[in-house]
């Protein structure tokens, strides 16, 4: 920032600090009050028992194979243990946000139907022992019955009810991080809101993860998403409290202006009492590298509070609790505002090489099926059979998949082991293969590295559900069926995307070439028209000749209706017309839809497609695409 800049900053803090003195309201013990429950919890995360509890509650093979799979689709295929312990926390994250449940008004314990709030209750003995000071009461809206909600503190008990509101949620998902390892603390916000914080090696610095929300890396979300107003947000762990305020901020004028609860001095005496007595038993090494860690924790948020801000990136307001509540506390921004987005997108290389290759892995198996079945109905059958046998790898443990191709007494199955050879290159794909097994069956098993496996399983299953549903299309499956969009021929991979904005982290520009039906590219503000280039790998001069897109799972009214596609023989310097299509719409949603490019036999290396309008610009801001696919001509 500029000198002046930083004066009136000085001036603000200065101001500020100097009313303190008179409004300051609350003693140094009062403070400590406030605090203490919070940090008698978070002893409760080093319990060997509870961490045993909670580990048995996730699906831990299923979370690593899904961390291991989001680095393969950046391209690390050799994480370090690091690199694999952040995957794996964020995985964690993720899966809780699934597996916890939000309650507003607990439904009714006898009939199920809605409830209304009658007020507070007093515990009983049971709810006690798990720490239920407080419980809430709610009337059946149909059968009149009283259904109890016990604020349980202790997280135990959480692992079993897996239900409650922001404080249940970061106090279990603190827990889960503890159980696992991870240098973990409780952040507990003055103004009603409490996440978690885990120290990620990879990144050298404390991480801030909202297990309510499913966000992870960004602590301006309350300020900026949810217009929070803050004033203390302390950061509570086994072996110290410390005031993080600063990190959640960018307003730190405003912010000291309503830190009138107590001085600032008082404050840091508080927390620097409570942090030596929860030290007292360490070791002095320990001790002092806590100490040198403090320090440098303190200097980073120093540096980051007065960073610019990155304008390029937009924050949700409040996701979690229902509608009226979340505008009852002025955190509701919109409903299509509901996430993390950037106008501002980084050069994304597409790691899709797998996809091209499965692609052109059927074109063998298609020869083959037209020469051995006698119709539509039989080849689709032999795909299916196929498909069964990845359905039941996939639902193996990923590290040792293997099954055995079983006998089945049908037409379509004889001819599907007659077959079974010309699978190899689809296999090979997949990195599997097929081997003779101990009793003389046929095996399917990893051929090498499983977590390529499962990057390509997902893409294999939804390439054989569309080569089936184009075969049904198929006036009659014969040597001219081997045609475009049956055969995907000489499909383009390993380029480069960027794009005019995405959604961060699901929704990027990389998304729309990964072959799965699970994700898709979203342009936040791409209604009112939004485009994306391709750069072809290697800088390659290429004949476009033909393109498909898929809708997206979702909201049909964001579906691309007019678009322009342009190819350069610079890199993008200008740009040349290949096709242009107008009024077009899907049917349903992950329908796929071939093109022809209507100019073809211009060669480039780059290709923009610059989408014009949306199905429904009325009733959406946003953009959303499934898939693309671009198809070279043969060279």
């Amino acid at each position: 920032m500029s000198d002046e800049e930083l004066a009136r900053l000085i001036q603000a803090e200065e101001e500020a600090l100097m009313m303190q003195h008179f409004v300051s309201r609350e003693s140094k013990e009062q403070v400590e009050q406030r605090i203490q429950p919070y940090v008698n919890q978070v002893q409760m995360y080093e319990d060997p028992h509870r961490h045993e509890m909670a580990r048995k509650t996730v699906p831990v093979d299923k979370l690593e194979e899904k961390a291991l799979i989001s680095l393969g689709r950046e391209g690390n295929y050799k994480p370090t243990k690091v690199e694999q312990d952040n995957a794996f926390l964020l995985q964690l994250l993720f899966w809780f946000k699934q597996s916890f449940r939000w309650v507003n008004s607990p439904p009714c314990d006898s009939c199920g139907n809605d409830t209304r709030s009658q007020g507070m209750g007093i515990a009983n003995s049971a709810e006690t022992l798990y720490g239920a000071s407080r419980v809430e009461l709610y009337r059946c809206n149909s059968c009149s019955n009283i259904t109890r909600f016990p604020r349980y503190n202790d997280p135990l008990k959480l692992l079993e009810t897996r239900k409650g509101r922001c404080g249940e949620w970061a106090n279990c998902f603190t827990l889960y991080c503890r159980a696992f390892g991870y240098d973990s603390r409780l952040i507990l916000d003055f103004t009603d809101h409490v996440w978690t914080e885990c120290f990620s090696p990879s990144l050298g610095r404390w991480m801030h993860l909202d297990p309510c929300e499913g966000i992870y890396d960004n602590p301006l979300l309350y300020e900026k998403g949810w217009k929070k107003s803050l004033n203390y947000v302390f950061a509570i762990a086994k072996d110290g409290v410390h005031d993080v305020t600063k990190r959640y901020t960018r307003k730190w004028p405003e912010v000291l202006s309503r830190r009138n609860i107590i001085s600032e001095p008082s404050l840091a005496a508080v927390l620097s009492d409570i942090t030596r007595e929860l030290r007292k038993t360490l070791s002095s090494e320990v001790i002092s590298a806590l100490e040198e860690r403090d320090r440098i924790e303190m200097n980073v948020i120093e540096q980051e509070l007065h960073r610019k801000d990155d304008t390029s990136v937009s924050f949700p307001g409040r996701l979690s609790g229902d509608k009226e509540w979340r505008i009852a506390r002025s955190e509701f921004v919109s409903d299509e505002k509901n996430s993390l987005s950037s106008s501002s997108c980084p050069v994304r290389k597409c790691i899709d090489d797998h996809v091209t290759n499965i692609y052109s892995a059927l074109s063998p198996v298609l020869s083959k099926l037209i020469e051995y079945s006698p119709s539509k109905k039989a080849a689709a059958e032999i795909l299916e059979i196929f498909r069964k046998i990845l359905v039941d790898l996939k639902n193996l443990p990923f590290r040792t998949r293997r099954t055995s191709v079983k006998s089945v007494s049908s037409s379509s199955a004889d001819i599907f082991s007659k077959m079974l050879a010309f699978f190899d290159q689809l296999l090979d794909a997949l990195s599997l293969k097929s081997e003779l097994g101990v009793n003389g069956s046929i095996d399917i098993c990893l051929a090498s590295d499983p977590v390529k496996t499962s990057v390509a399983l997902p893409v294999v299953f939804h390439a054989l559900d569309d080569v089936i549903y184009n075969i049904g299309q198929c006036a009659r499956l014969d040597s001219r069926s081997l045609s475009w969009p049956l055969l995907k021929l000489n499909r383009l991979c390993s380029g480069l995307v960027l794009a005019s904005g995405e959604e961060l982290p699901f929704g990027i520009a990389t998304c729309a070439f990964d072959g799965t039906r699970m994700s898709k590219w979203e342009e936040p503000n791409g209604a009112a028209g939004c485009w994306i280039i391709y750069q072809v790998a290697d800088n390659r001069m290429v004949e476009l000749v033909a393109y498909e897109f898929m809708s997206a799972n979702d909201a049909p009214e964001r579906d691309p209706k007019d678009w322009v596609l342009e190819g350069s023989e610079n890199g993008g310097t200008s740009w040349h017309l290949l096709d242009k299509r107008t009024s077009q719409m899907f049917d349903k949603r992950f329908q796929r839809k071939a093109f022809t490019v209507s100019s073809p036999g211009y060669l480039s290396n780059a290709f923009r497609f610059r989408f014009l309008a949306v199905r429904d610009k009325n009733a959406t801001s946003r953009f959303q695409i499934g898939s693309i696919d671009l198809f070279a001509g043969s060279s």
